[in-house]
């Protein structure tokens, strides 16, 4: 597709990561997901690539790039492997937290490492009882002396088990809005282990996981600024993810459009290919409209955090709109494909499972409409 891309850098960046995504994750991609294998040996390559410290200061070792720039990076890898573009999205997400909010000494001493290439990072937010109420979150962290002692469980967890640190978010007050804390929790910490992955529909290869804390003590140094500041921490946060899931959303349309598009060429009945059937291009051109339309809204938004303007309504509605599309697309690249397209044979299978969780995560398209009703009415 044409993209317009603010460098010759950021273009030659994007070839990067379509070759890499094109010639060494594809390939992988059906074996690896059929066995629900976590992909460390794709995140290796993306990390020494530069892939995943793009939209981060090159003084910690990132890459210095616009998030218009990242964002179309993410798309080119879910385009070939939905779950890796997801964990990228969500490592970006985990450095943004304390590259946003951090001390000085804990971004010295910890983004050089997240950005390293070395490390995958996991985002603690979401528990049992605490999905889209962020407010509802139990997992405790108690001071004790120089060191926070923490008890509870955090749910579906990408990456868990599979991460070098985590960012965990705790209660260290009653209040419900003011009582959370942001923490660095690297992996091997005492007291911290993980459920079973998760039997999923789709994303197999996005290892999802509890993270339990089990009176897991953690120094006080590696509180993320300050107390009670978590929730405003978490919640601008997610502003940026939502726009990684909306890119991984596209990616996926994308990839089930061209899949589709390639059939329609292929595939003929009644003497002729089925693209050539009025019925069969209208579809193709709904499905071609719906991705461009979710690519606009996830670069306006970029756009508008690159300049340093408010962007959190134009967030949501990136991720309601690109999610959404993602299933409308994937749902007719299947109709395309008509029974084949139904079977396991065929990658639009895969990707219409792939596409439903993208409007549950980093909150459901339901709370995106609430957060955009609420902007537009204050």
């Amino acid at each position: 597709m044409e993209r317009l891309l603010p460098t010759e850098e950021s273009r030659e960046l994007l070839a990067l990561a379509r070759e890499i995504a094109t010639k060494e994750l594809a390939p992988q991609v059906a074996e690896a997901e059929e066995a629900a294998v976590f992909p460390e040996a794709a995140y290796r390559l993306l990390g020494r690539s530069g892939l995943l410290a793009l939209p981060f200061p090159e003084e910690y070792g990132g890459g210095g790039q616009p998030y218009e720039v990242y964002l179309q990076v993410v798309e080119e890898i879910a385009a070939a492997w939905p779950s890796v573009g997801v964990g990228t999205s969500v490592h970006s997400l985990t450095a943004t937290v304390v590259e946003a909010n951090g001390s000085q000494a804990l971004k010295d001493a910890w983004l050089p490492r997240m950005l390293s290439g070395d490390w995958l990072g996991a985002y603690c937010l979401s528990e049992p009882q605490a999905g889209s109420d962020v407010s509802g979150i139990r997992t405790a962290a108690r001071l004790d002396g120089s060191e926070y002692v923490v008890r509870g469980t955090k749910q579906w967890i990408s990456n868990g088990s599979c991460a070098d640190y985590y960012i965990l978010f705790a209660r260290t007050s009653p209040d419900p809005k003011r009582g959370l804390s942001a923490f660095v929790v690297p992996d091997g910490t005492a007291g911290m282990s993980f459920g079973a992955p998760e039997k999923k529909m789709g994303l197999a290869c996005d290892v999802t996981t509890q993270v339990l804390f089990d009176d897991a003590r953690l120094p006080a140094d590696q509180l993320i600024g300050e107390e009670g500041e978590g929730m405003r921490v978490a919640l601008s946060a997610l502003d940026a993810g939502r726009l990684g899931i909306a890119a991984v959303a596209t990616g996926i349309g994308q990839a089930a459009l061209d899949h589709a598009v390639r059939y329609a060429k292929e595939r003929e009945q009644f003497g002729q290919p089925i693209g050539d059937f009025q019925g069969i291009q209208f579809l193709l051109a709904d499905m071609a409209a719906e991705v461009e339309r979710a690519r606009a809204t996830y670069l306006h938004a970029a756009r508008l955090k690159d300049a340093g303007r408010p962007f959190s309504r134009q967030a949501s509605i990136a991720k309601l709109t690109a999610t959404d599309a993602a299933m409308r697309v994937t749902t007719d690249a299947v109709q395309v494909l008509a029974g084949n397209g139904y079977t396991r044979d065929y990658p639009v299978e895969r990707l219409f499972r792939d596409a439903k969780v993208t409007q549950i995560f980093e909150g459901t398209n339901q709370i995106q409409r609430m957060v955009i009703g609420r902007d537009l009415l204050r």
